[in-house]
C-alpha cells in the first residue's frame, strides 16, 4: 500500500525515498519489481516517460532515465547505486498512469481496494514501514 499511497499523492515522496532507502538491498530489487509490475497494471505508456523524468527529479542521462526512454524496465537489476533513482523514476511513472487510470476508469467510484485506501498506513510484504 505504501507504493500506492506515494502514487496518489497521500504521502510525500521523501519520505517515501527515506522508507526505500532503508529497507536491504534484496527488499530494494523486490520494491521496483513491485512498482514494475504496478507500471504495467495501471497502463503506463511510452508517452509517460518524459514527464516521469522531470517529476522523478533526475537527470536524462542517468542510467534507469535512458533504460525507461528506451522503455526498459530491468532496474532492479542495476547497481545499487542505482536503485534510489529507480525508485524516484517509477514513483512518478506509476503515479501517472495511476491517475490517469483512476481520472478515466475510476472517476465515478471502484472496486479496487488501492484506489480507495485508508488513512492507516499500510505495511508492505517486505519490509518496515514509513513513520
Amino acid at each position: 500500500m505504501i507504493l500506492n499511497e506515494l502514487a496518489q499523492g497521500l504521502r510525500p515522496v521523501a519520505d517515501g525515498v527515506e522508507w526505500f532507502e532503508g529497507l536491504s538491498d534484496d527488499d530494494q530489487r523486490k520494491a521496483l519489481h513491485t512498482l514494475v509490475l504496478f507500471c504495467g497494471q495501471a497502463r503506463a505508456r511510452e508517452d509517460d516517460v518524459a514527464e516521469s523524468i522531470a517529476r522523478s527529479g533526475i537527470r536524462p542521462t542517468h542510467t534507469p532515465a535512458v533504460m525507461l526512454t528506451k522503455w526498459r524496465f530491468g532496474m532492479d537489476r542495476l547497481p545499487a547505486y542505482e536503485l534510489t533513482k529507480s525508485f524516484r523514476l517509477l514513483v512518478a511513472l506509476f503515479s501517472i498512469a495511476d491517475t490517469r487510470r483512476r481520472t478515466l476508469y475510476c472517476v465515478g467510484g471502484c472496486g479496487h481496494e488501492w484506489h480507495n485506501l485508508s488513512d492507516q498506513p499500510q505495511d508492505p510484504p517486505w519490509g518496515r514501514t514509513l513513520p
